[in-house]
């Protein structure tokens, strides 16, 4: 009898730790799919889990609080400089435990290699964001390996913003950025992991023109851009339709970076100075495009952000995504 109960205790635990991965995210034509059903993603990116644990805030509650807004999706963004600094063994704790805290919320996650700049000649916008493409291969490796079973883990986000900078961080042309996505995808699903790759475009993974005639050879995957408001003046939406909107009415397109913040107001910088008629627009185009968006960030520090402090009290653009979310 003592042996039947261990076994049945044992059964019960592995169960429940199958069932707090959520269901698996696919990709179907144009959409993201999960228990045969289409999928829009509204998420949140929090700041760098190296970040928030020197913070004392990598913990549920900030999970729980993002959920309660409305959200199904958070994103964490690797920069390289803290992958190196916590060393591999330190930095896939940080992560298991956010994978951990989200899927027990009820989030999908996105890991993001959240660097900025030119992969090609490995030139970069800032020292933490500095990395080589063999280093970018090697964690691809390793996160494809160690999550591939992990169906809370949705998207593997190869490489945050692409930019020259102007070309001041070297040339690269669409055709080598395209080969370099390719052989990042094929890593990836030669380790066994069906996990949605997701490719950004150039300009700060503004632009995705290059879709349109040229995509990436490659099935499964989703496209990326990030909308800030000061890409384009208004109106932005014939503008957004021709840059990157297109792209959903033949693969999933994912915003994985869009936010405002009023001038003046502490944070703001010029890619992201709006208002609400921002966040009017953008929602109201994802949502009759069937796009999916994450909003940057949920952190008090790093901008625009959406809370004021670790009390959740929400900013400007805070007050305005959470009314959004908790319409949806």
């Amino acid at each position: 009898m003592k042996y039947r109960l261990l076994f049945l205790f044992a059964a019960i635990h592995v169960f429940c730790f199958a069932q707090a991965q959520l269901a698996r995210v696919s990709v179907k034509g144009n959409q993201f799919i999960a228990n045969n059903a289409p999928v829009i993603f509204h998420g949140m990116s929090v700041a760098d889990p190296d970040k928030l644990e020197r913070d004392q805030q990598w913990n549920k509650r900030v999970f729980e609080e993002m959920k309660s807004w409305g959200a199904n999706l958070v994103r964490f963004p690797v920069h390289p400089a803290a992958w190196r600094r916590q060393g591999q063994e330190k930095y896939l704790a940080l992560l298991d435990q956010g994978v951990k805290f989200a899927g027990d919320a009820g989030l999908y996650v996105i890991i993001d290699w959240h660097s900025i700049g030119n992969l090609k000649t490995e030139k970069y916008q800032n020292g933490m964001y500095e990395t080589t493409w063999k280093e970018t291969k090697q964690f691809w490796e390793i996160i494809s390996k160690r999550y591939k079973d992990n169906t809370t883990v949705a998207f593997f986000e190869l490489f945050n913003e692409p930019t020259t900078y102007g070309g001041k961080l070297g040339d690269i042309s669409w055709t080598e950025w395209k080969k370099m996505n390719e052989e990042m995808i094929r890593l990836i699903r030669n380790n066994g992991a069906q996990t949605v790759p997701l490719v950004a475009g150039f300009n700060w993974a503004y632009d995705l023109t290059p879709v349109a005639n040229d995509p990436v050879n490659a099935e499964g995957i989703g496209y990326v851009s990030h909308p800030y408001p000061m890409k384009r003046q208004k109106p932005w939406e014939p503008q957004w339709t021709a840059d990157w909107g297109f792209v959903a009415k033949k693969y999933p397109l994912i915003l994985t970076e869009i936010g405002f913040c009023g001038e003046g107001e502490r944070g703001a910088h010029v890619p992201v100075i709006s208002d609400e008629s921002y966040g009017d627009a953008i929602t109201k185009y994802t949502a009759e495009n069937g796009i999916s968006y994450v909003l940057w960030v949920f952190d008090p520090q790093w901008a625009p952000m959406l809370i004021e402090n670790w009390d959740f009290t929400p900013t400007r653009q805070g007050r305005y995504f959470k009314n959004a979310l908790g319409r949806k």
